[in-house]
């Protein structure tokens, strides 16, 4: 019995790994080929920098969408959350740094608790609640930027937020890895996380237990939307404008970097520290690709990179789903 018990557990083991682990050890070896390939311009403090300071806005969407996905919903409105939060970031941007963060906040949290309540309350399809807010955010960001590129006040402090750092990384992403650590913490060491992975992982068993379901959602959608709102601020500092089509298809790498980074999107499983390796993975699968075309071998377009994205995304998908049947294998089989 234990000899046949034996290599279903070690195989049990190995996948667990894979699929919580995966991700780090892809990154890891796409930074020793980096810097054996291309030598020091690619381990150069400015490239690592620009590297660093284009994650942070994509990590804070990441993050956002990292505890949708564990409740088992998702925000297809994120991108336009951006948007709207980038154009009135830089609106506000006169009055200085501290309160265009908070209009973008409070933009992006607006639209968030706009989702939560119809999804929660409700009970309308994820899907289709934040297909419909992606289209109204997208518009009041079009409206209030009047169709053009609002652009920032660079007298106010704002756009210093872009240009700051701390011992050679960017401030931005030193405020991604604060947020990703208190997001962790807030996962396995509260009620508040708890509860996301019971929703996620039973809906109907966690309202029999008398946990807040609803009050979960609502809070998880707030979550995102403040965070898309507060990438778009981020966006704003770092280029001193924001076109209201800003935003376009970060929905899209939001869910690539959760779902590499470990979690299911069928709920109930996830790794916050996950899914921020998971951004720092695919931005770095584009920055090879930038390399790559320097030298002059292999060319390949900028326009290809929304289907290295989505073949990455659905090579991921189809290896969760043979890991997860390997694991639900009986131990007598």
């Amino acid at each position: 019995m234990s000899t046949t018990i034996a290599p279903v557990v070690r195989r049990r083991r190995y996948t667990s790994v894979l699929q919580q682990q995966g991700a780090l050890i892809g990154l890891i070896v796409l930074v020793v080929f980096g810097a054996l390939r291309y030598g020091e311009s690619f381990a150069t403090g400015f490239n690592v920098q620009s590297v660093l300071a284009g994650d942070a806005k994509y990590a804070l969407v990441a993050l956002g969408m990292c505890f949708v996905i564990m409740t088992g919903g998702i925000d297809l409105s994120v991108g336009s959350v951006a948007a709207l939060g980038g154009v009135v970031a830089v609106q506000v941007s006169g009055a200085g740094l501290v309160p265009a963060l908070a209009a973008a906040v409070a933009a992006g949290a607006a639209v968030g608790l706009v989702n939560g309540v119809l999804v929660a309350r409700y009970r309308l399809a994820p899907f289709l609640v934040t297909l419909a807010t992606l289209l109204v955010a997208r518009g009041l960001a079009l409206r209030l930027a009047d169709a053009r590129a609002a652009v920032a006040d660079r007298d106010s402090g704002f756009t210093d937020l872009g240009a700051w750092t701390f011992l050679g990384v960017p401030v931005a992403f030193w405020i991604v890895v604060l947020l990703f650590g208190a997001g962790a913490l807030a996962l396995h060491r509260t009620g508040f996380g708890r509860n996301v992975l019971a929703v996620g992982g039973n809906e109907d068993a966690a309202r029999l237990m008398g946990l807040p379901v609803d009050r979960t959602k609502v809070a998880v959608y707030v979550l995102s939307g403040a965070l898309a709102g507060t990438a778009g601020a981020f966006l704003g500092a770092q280029t001193g404008s924001v076109d209201a089509a800003a935003g376009q298809g970060w929905e899209l790498t939001a869910i690539a970097a959760v779902v590499v980074g470990g979690t299911l999107l069928t709920g109930g499983v996830g790794s916050v520290l996950g899914t921020l390796v998971g951004v720092l993975l695919l931005q770095l699968i584009f920055n090879l690709i930038v390399f790559e075309n320097s030298r002059g071998g292999v060319q390949i377009s900028s326009y290809w990179e929304s289907v290295i994205r989505g073949a990455f995304l659905l090579a991921v998908v189809l290896l969760q789903v043979r890991l997860t049947r390997r694991n639900r294998t009986p131990a007598s089989a």
